[in-house]
């Protein structure tokens, strides 16, 4: 994992579902900037020239008719197309991780984090210095899913499927944060906070 240019950089994150952003909520309610992969590949999606013409080309239709993204279509095309997939990765990826890292540059505070569902799989892993992955059990993870995003029982399940396994995730990480239902997140997210200051200031 690369140090970062000022301070440290610290990748949160998790399965869909997990509870990333709300944990991300909390680390900034203590001062420290949040970076989201997600939002902000969307960003680029809607609107980088070069990477709306990048994703027609792959979809090899207009993805684009409404003004943005269609993202239910590009969905389709993608879930089970790993090709496809890949292609739309490598286009994307590398503008998002610029942009991290020059949104990184700027900060001030000890340490910032990048919060990102695909951290490992993208390769944004290697840009930040430690990892903690949030975990959810996956029953509490489905219910959270279906009332946010309006998403089937089985749409939930594919999505779930489809990506990285907590086990692998949990191996990877520097730290662990249990969302689950009925247990206490600040004291954990205080904790990895306390063990980042102590670490810059040793």
């Amino acid at each position: 994992m690369k140090e970062a240019g000022r301070g440290m950089k610290l990748g949160i994150t998790g399965g869909i579902g997990s509870g990333k952003t709300c944990v991300c909520r909390v680390f900034n309610i203590l001062g420290i900037p949040v970076f989201s992969a997600d939002s902000e590949a969307q960003k680029i999606m809607n609107n980088d020239p070069d990477i709306k013409r990048g994703i027609n080309k792959i979809a090899g239709k207009n993805l684009y008719s409404g003004g943005n993204l269609d993202r239910k279509e590009l969905a389709l095309l993608i879930f089970n197309d790993k090709d496809l997939l890949r292609k739309v990765n490598s286009l994307v990826h590398p503008v998002v991780f610029q942009r991290f890292n020059s949104w990184a540059e700027i900060q001030t505070t000890p340490y910032v984090i990048m919060e990102a569902a695909i951290l490992f799989e993208s390769g944004a892993s290697e840009l930040v210095d430690r990892v903690a992955t949030v975990i959810a059990p996956v029953e509490e993870r489905i219910e959270r899913v279906t009332q946010r995003n309006q998403l089937s029982r089985d749409q939930v399940m594919d999505r779930i499927k489809n990506q990285m396994d907590d086990k692998e995730r949990i191996k990877m990480s520097d730290y662990v944060i249990d969302n689950a239902e009925n247990k206490m997140i600040i004291p954990a997210i205080l904790k990895i906070h306390e063990d980042i200051l102590n670490h810059l200031n040793s």
